[in-house]
């Protein structure tokens, strides 16, 4: 009844603003006041949650990561998920797949490990694919962390969720498509669409927790995770969410989708027979990047907000900058002029000096081109600041693969870890550095220990779609 009235009462407001103006309007034509002005409002990170290849869960992730651990291993026929194939079938394809390593995340009941049992609801279990399960889990850490499960009809009006992905659940399709070739389609599942809609790990997460703010699900392949968490910023800035649940999730290890990377020439071939030492960004044996699955999910908030309630505030997110390549539709210029505007545009809105960076958590997959194209960005942007040695920066890639649609958000995670830890995580297997760095501009090879005020993390993407998020230390 409460409810009710509130509602009666705002739709009673806007009737009355929009007899108000038309009657001012039509009587004087005279032209609408400027928009109400919005004043400048600061948004921080409250809370962090993951599912990687390294675990389930912010600390065990983390642990690994500055540990130099790795989270990739050799496919299993079982990891292809072909359950509707016969074993001839299934066999036939694991064998042309020319890519049979991956970074996936470890599964089960034991500390560490997800136990996807725990998110599939008897209400809503058949319309989960995994990347929504994977958001699901993210998602309560984070908010766990945060400290928010608001019980406020206004509060859950004012947070909101952005959380995209980039491909979705190509297995089902798959399935759907097995079922077409038998001419049994009447034995198509009703939730075959809500299973492979992007947006539908948005929509369980609010669904979940009752938020009613903005519901956003960004789709930029491999920039989504990033873009996800700054137009959920920007959402807070301009006063349309106090509070937003945003990161990127992916569950893609399966046949279709492997199959399809194998075909581009985008995954590394030459480690099958070592798996851990397949992601090597910016080394010179890197030979393509390793498929990886998983989410991250940060809780962001408006600075006074989070004052107000006495939340816990692990940086800052001051910059997001954008850019798109106009260039190929997988690889990026040559002179690296996307990256460049994208850091160039989040330096810009931060306010921040180049000389004030600390550290890049690099976009870098372990492509021979792509690494080599970053690593010119940021020698140029950063200059004299980076080849002094002062600037450090890493890919971390090396330990847990490339997380597409995912890896933004969880490469955010990183980076803000990185600032409120005072560590800066390695890059695994650089054994052959890359011929563009020297002695003072370099990869770290171990995590270091050291104090991390501003950081940038980069996510670029196929299409030319480039995105860099800076973090900072809260003054």
């Amino acid at each position: 009844m409460a409810m009710k009235r509130r509602l009666w009462c705002k739709s009673a407001q806007l009737c009355h603003c929009i007899h108000r103006n038309f009657s001012s309007s039509s009587s004087s034509l005279e032209p609408f006041k400027p928009p109400p002005f919005f004043p400048h409002r600061r948004v921080v990170v409250t809370g962090l949650g993951m599912v990687t290849p390294l675990g389930c869960g912010v600390e065990t992730t983390w642990n690994r990561l500055i540990k130099g651990e790795s989270g990739i291993r050799a496919l299993s026929l079982e990891d292809l998920k072909m359950n509707g194939f016969d074993r001839d079938t299934q066999s036939y394809t694991f064998d042309q797949l020319t890519s049979k390593v991956a970074g996936i995340v470890p599964s089960g009941t034991k500390p560490g490990e997800f136990n996807e049992a725990l998110w599939l609801d008897s209400k809503h279990g058949k319309s989960m694919a995994k990347f929504i399960s994977y958001a699901l889990c993210a998602a309560d850490e984070a908010l766990k962390d945060a400290n928010w499960i608001p019980s406020e009809q206004d509060e859950k009006e004012k947070t909101g969720v952005s959380i995209g992905g980039g491909i979705g659940s190509i297995g089902d399709i798959l399935d759907a498509s097995q079922l077409i070739c038998e001419k049994k389609l009447r034995r198509l599942s009703p939730f075959f669409v809500p299973r492979i809609l992007i947006n539908m790990a948005a929509g369980h997460v609010s669904m979940k927790y009752g938020f009613q703010g903005p519901n956003h699900a960004a789709v930029t392949a491999c920039a989504t995770g990033a873009n996800s968490i700054g137009d959920a910023a920007r959402m807070i800035q301009f006063g349309d969410a106090d509070v937003m649940v945003a990161g990127g999730t992916e569950a893609s290890i399966d046949a279709l989708s492997i199959a399809g990377f194998c075909r581009l020439r985008a995954l590394s071939t030459k480690y099958n027979s070592t798996p851990q030492e397949a992601s090597r960004p910016f080394d010179c044996d890197r030979d393509g990047f390793v498929i990886g699955e998983g989410a991250g999910v940060l809780v962001l908030e408006e600075l006074e907000h989070a004052k107000k309630r006495g939340a816990k505030i692990y940086a800052e997110l001051r910059g997001y900058g954008m850019s798109g390549d106009a260039h190929h539709i997988t690889q990026p210029h040559t002179d690296g002029r996307g990256a460049i505007l994208a850091m160039s545009r989040a330096l810009k809105q931060s306010g921040i000096c180049h000389d004030q960076v600390d550290y890049v958590n690099a976009h870098a997959t372990s492509t021979p081109l792509g690494d080599m194209v970053e690593a010119h960005a940021i020698k140029s942007l950063f200059s004299k600041h980076a080849m002094s040695g002062a600037l450090a920066f890493s890919s971390t890639k090396g330990a847990i693969g490339h997380l597409l649609g995912a890896a933004g958000a969880v490469e955010a995670i990183f980076t803000i870890l990185a600032i409120h830890k005072g560590i800066a995580p390695l890059s695994l297997n650089i054994s052959n550095p890359d011929p563009i760095f020297e002695e003072a501009f370099m990869p770290l090879k171990t995590s270091k220990k050291m104090q991390i005020k501003a950081a940038l993390s980069n996510a670029f993407g196929f299409g030319g779609t480039n995105a860099a998020l800076l973090f900072a230390k809260i003054s």
